[in-house]
């Protein structure tokens, strides 16, 4: 629900959208409160990954305050100074890494001094994106704003799989005065498929198998298909057993849509087949490539967010359906910033894309359009 202020503290209840409200307080310097935090529940107040979340906000800030009543469903947040630097983390995994990598990614351009994370738990979650497409889909997004790619790295050092994880990746990110505005309106069709599939404490010829299935799909679509196989042994291979798929479809205007799936957790007491893995994100694939426009679905968010804080100029990006994620993050975008988006729906005759040749027939467009506000990191000096 909407925020109500008090004393310039923006209010909120419940415990919807953590994330975005403390990752939007951060940037804004603006202070949070948060009630009726699952105050109905049986287990009332944070969840430890929650919590977890919170200090690592603390260890890249400094001067962060934060206020927790006696039950937990209570907090007050008043965010620091963006520090950056050498950071260590060990994520909650209840969790995947993605879930505070892209809090990272986020926030990584507007450092004092350029980011250098260790994230370790769970590389690939259920609930959250894996570290393999934040890899491939996010990190081409933040070099539209940044142009150059002076360290900014995302390395898989051990993949973990839940339920005990084990994984760890090193993020690095440069820290940028300000971000550039966007223009992108046009994703162009799809040039090449490419993919990892990864096992864990498994048999091999378990992502051979996923490999086959997914190829077979994807072989009917585009011929230029290529998927490598991550033979995870030893203690690159994490805590847990588990295989999966990650699978990216490059286009002419590079863009990149990635689809991915994973085995049921060990212990679970369900049983994946690697063929129905295989096929079942390939599947997802081609769905993602017909939402199309020109970033990923699962990364709206995070162009709404780096246009918004863009230098005081025009930005546009036309993008598929809006994911509901999206939609509350514009919200949460309006309350912090006050940065409001013209949302426009395209026809077919609006769209500004090289598929006219084909006619291809996908879902919906949305035109995304914003003033920036000239957001500045003031920590970083101009050259």
């Amino acid at each position: 629900m909407p925020a109500t202020v008090h004393n310039d503290v923006l209010i909120y209840k419940g415990s919807n959208l953590f994330r975005q409200r403390l990752l939007l307080s951060t940037l804004s310097g603006r202070s949070i409160k948060i009630v009726e935090i699952r105050s109905s529940h049986d287990d009332p107040g944070l969840k430890e990954y929650e919590v977890n979340l919170i200090r690592l906000l603390d260890k890249i800030t400094n001067g962060s305050r934060v206020e927790l009543s006696e039950t937990g469903t209570s907090m007050y947040y008043q965010p620091g100074i963006l520090i950056g630097g050498q950071v260590s983390h060990s994520c909650s995994t209840q969790r995947g890494i993605g879930y505070y990598l892209e809090v990272l990614l986020a926030l990584g351009p507007f450092c004092k001094e350029p980011l250098n994370a260790v994230l370790q738990g769970v590389t690939h979650h259920n609930l959250d994106v894996s570290v393999d497409k934040v890899k491939a889909a996010a990190l081409p997004i933040l070099l539209k704003f940044i142009l150059v790619d002076d360290g900014l790295e995302l390395k898989v050092v051990r993949r973990g799989a839940p339920p005990l994880g084990g994984g760890e990746i090193v993020f690095k990110c440069p820290v940028r005065r300000h971000l550039r505005p966007l223009q992108w309106t046009k994703w162009g069709l799809v040039k090449r498929i490419r993919g990892v599939v990864y096992a864990l404490r498994v048999s091999p010829t378990m992502a051979n198998r996923v490999v086959e299935a997914a190829k077979g799909v994807m072989l009917k679509f585009l011929p230029d298909v290529y998927i490598n196989t991550d033979q995870c042994r030893g203690p690159n291979a994490g805590k847990s057993p588990g295989f999966g798929v990650s699978l990216v479809a490059e286009t002419n205007e590079n863009t990149f849509y990635c689809a991915e799936a994973k085995s049921a957790e060990s212990g679970a007491g369900e049983t994946t087949l690697p063929e129905e893995l295989g096929r079942a994100c390939a599947l997802t694939l081609l769905d993602e490539i017909h939402r199309a426009g020109a970033v990923d679905s699962a990364f709206q968010w995070l162009v709404a967010l780096w246009m918004a804080l863009g230098q005081k100029d025009v930005s546009e990006c036309v993008v598929g359906p809006l994911s509901e994620y999206t939609i509350k993050f514009l919200q949460h975008l309006k309350e912090f910033f006050g940065v409001m988006f013209k949302l426009e729906a395209l026809t077919d005759d609006d769209e500004d894309s090289s598929e006219d040749e084909d006619k291809v027939t996908t879902a919906q467009k949305i035109k995304m359009t914003c003033v920036g506000i000239g957001y500045v990191n003031i920590s970083k000096r101009t050259l």
